[in-house]
């Protein structure tokens, strides 16, 4: 079997040949992923995770961590197109839904994902709120808010 080598946050991975291809192949394509919404930015990758952790920094949260994995490849031999990930949330909020929902302790804190695709367009791509709900059975809609901000961000 033929493996692929891809790079993914600074990891490299091995996927057989014709999956690794399958990844890459629609230059136009988003991430479409269960559960992940992609929205269309009209700013750098690093400009759009700048506008994100201005905005999230003048509400109260807490950023926890901004990785650039395109500079992490590039550590490591690597290239890859602009990505930054940033890891944020509000530790006030957080903490008192992990106690009702344990099982939200592996999506909290929150990440948001600037990209850029192989056609050179950005995406701000998240875990959806709807998703979140979903898959920890919440009640409410704690994460909704954040995907108006999310809109804000990429306008």
């Amino acid at each position: 079997m033929r493996l692929a080598l891809l790079c993914l946050g600074g990891l490299l991975i091995a996927l057989p040949a014709p999956l690794a291809a399958q990844t890459t192949s629609n230059p136009t394509a988003t991430m479409n992923v269960a559960g992940l919404k992609s929205l269309p930015s009209h700013y750098s990758v690093h400009q759009t995770i700048d506008r994100l952790e201005e905005m999230l920094r003048s509400k109260g949260i807490k950023i926890f961590v901004r990785i650039d994995q395109a500079a992490a490849a590039q550590a490591v031999g690597l290239s890859t197109r602009p990505t930054e990930l940033l890891i944020f949330g509000d530790p006030k909020t957080g903490t008192p839904l992990m106690n009702e929902y344990p099982s939200l302790a592996i999506d909290l804190p929150l990440k948001a994902l600037a990209w850029e695709s192989a056609d050179a367009k950005v995406y701000l791509s998240f875990n959806s709120a709807e998703y979140l709900i979903e898959r920890h059975h919440l009640t409410g809609e704690p994460f909704k808010a954040l995907e108006t901000l999310f809109a804000r961000v990429v306008e």
